[in-house]
């Protein structure tokens, strides 16, 4: 197989190096493959940079843009692994087809079983002709290694009606407790305090480059900022962000203030509402959904009783690090400007130039950036206008993607000792909502690209 022409001219993108040197594999990738034949965000995150690429092993190829001599080796690298991802392809069909045949529903497919079946086919290669027994051994192994920390023992825990009414009591003693904090501190010793936390997490973002050195995030958590910043949101107090564009919640509520968290009976990913808007269930359901070690995280009974604790405290954290690193993330977000219609103040830090750079580089946000400025009507039906209505708030998605990791470290017990640590989850979250974007682009332009042509009726006036 021939290797696809590579640019010379500078650096290029290493996830485009893998786009590309994917899509020339050819066809038995479809399981790990989206509609349009890119690999699937979690095949890259998952199978392909650790386990074919080992950035670990291989520091060249760990850079997010790549010389070109370390783009031809990637190339090499993955177009050399062709056997491996499709064989990697046939044992996850298999495993899908026994996880169906046993009834489970706990947990995302490609989250438990990727790697595994990445380990199926260096050991056994193709599927040989007991592999269906071994899939459902795989799937049977996994699943009961959860420890019975499944959605389905979720819905089983919260179906006594008197452990529901001892939880209810608890959410409505904590809230109340918050409502008394809030009234005390929420705009509080306020304006000086806040204005200090504002001056240290444009200090923590402007040291995003050079993170050890850089004393400000340990100060913010010292100093309790993360709780204030959530009691001020609360509070719906404004102008705490920096900016009067964005609402105070930054999107993690639907509503002027986060309302009192419920128990719940059931959730949806279709339907999930905004972070701070979810019950009890739904925040848990999500954990369990998406976490691929359940065996780390605590017990159900464990979870639930510290989850109707945690939807009650500020920003709904519990630990200190995890609420500052909201904070610099909605201080982060609402300086986002990938069309580049001028940077606000709160938006001219090194952090917010390493991203807004990195976002208008990318061709899906060009081509919003000239939608926004043409006088004429979006002539693709809306689905691109939709597109770039998102990057001119892109606060929006950033937050609420950025909330849900850090609840899931909140669960695990993962704190952000350091600026380092932190920034590698906010730019992370930055990376994932672009990718994301991305996506979306080519998706819309692929579906316009295979629709019909309009049909133009006549007019009944004749030419003009």
């Amino acid at each position: 197989m021939s290797s696809p022409r590579q640019p010379t001219e500078g650096p290029r993108s290493r996830a485009m190096v893998i786009d590309r040197a994917w899509r020339a594999l050819g066809p038995g990738l479809e399981p790990l493959s989206g509609p349009g034949g890119a690999p699937l965000t979690r095949t890259v995150k998952l199978i392909v940079l650790p386990l074919v690429v080992r950035p670990a092993l291989r520091p060249g190829l760990a850079a997010d843009f790549l010389v070109p001599e370390e783009a031809a080796r990637l190339d090499a690298l993955v177009r050399e692994s062709a056997p491996l991802l499709a064989a990697t392809a046939r044992w996850f069909t298999l495993l899908k087809k026994a996880r169906r045949a046993r009834g489970v529903v706990a947990g995302n497919p490609q989250d438990l079983y990727f790697q595994r079946c990445f380990e199926l086919a260096v050991e056994y290669g193709v599927p040989p002709a007991d592999a269906e027994d071994m899939a459902g051994a795989v799937v049977t192994e996994v699943a009961e290694s959860g420890g019975g920390r499944t959605v389905e023992a979720l819905r089983e825990h919260l179906a006594d009606v008197g452990r529901r009414d001892r939880l209810e009591a608890e959410l409505a003693v904590g809230w109340q407790a918050r409502a008394g904090a809030a009234r005390e501190g929420g705009t509080g010793a306020p304006a000086t305090e806040v204005t200090v936390a504002v001056a240290l997490a444009a200090e923590a973002l402007d040291a995003c480059a050079a993170p050890d050195g850089a004393p400000a995030y340990t100060a913010m958590v010292d100093a309790g900022h993360g709780g204030l910043f959530g009691r001020a949101l609360w509070a719906g107090t404004h102008g705490v962000w920096g900016t009067e564009g964005p609402p105070v919640s930054l999107g993690l509520t639907a509503l002027p203030v986060p309302p009192r968290p419920e128990v719940g009976r059931g959730a949806s990913t279709a339907t999930l509402p905004a972070p701070l808007d979810r019950t009890l269930f739904e925040r848990l359901f999500v954990v369990l959904q998406s976490s691929s070690r359940r065996e780390e995280l605590p017990t159900v009974p464990e979870l639930v009783a510290r989850e109707a604790g945690r939807s009650c405290a500020p920003l709904g954290l519990r630990d200190e690090s995890l609420r500052v690193a909201a904070v610099l993330g909605g201080r982060l977000a609402v300086g986002l400007d990938p069309l580049g219609t001028g940077t606000p103040p709160a938006g001219r830090t090194t952090a917010h130039r390493a991203v807004n750079s990195r976002w208008r580089r990318e061709t899906s946000v060009l081509r919003a950036r000239r939608m926004t400025v043409s006088p004429r009507p979006d002539p693709d039906g809306g689905a691109l206008e939709s597109l770039a209505r998102d990057l001119r708030t892109p606060w929006a998605a950033y937050t609420r993607r950025l909330w849900v990791r850090l609840h899931g470290r909140d669960v695990r017990g993962a704190p952000l000792t350091d600026l380092a640590s932190a920034w590698a989850v906010l730019d992370g979250v930055a990376r994932s909502v672009m990718m994301d974007h991305r996506a979306r682009v080519r998706s819309a332009l692929r579906a316009l690209a295979e629709a019909p042509p309009a049909v133009v009726e006549p007019s009944g006036q004749g030419d003009v």
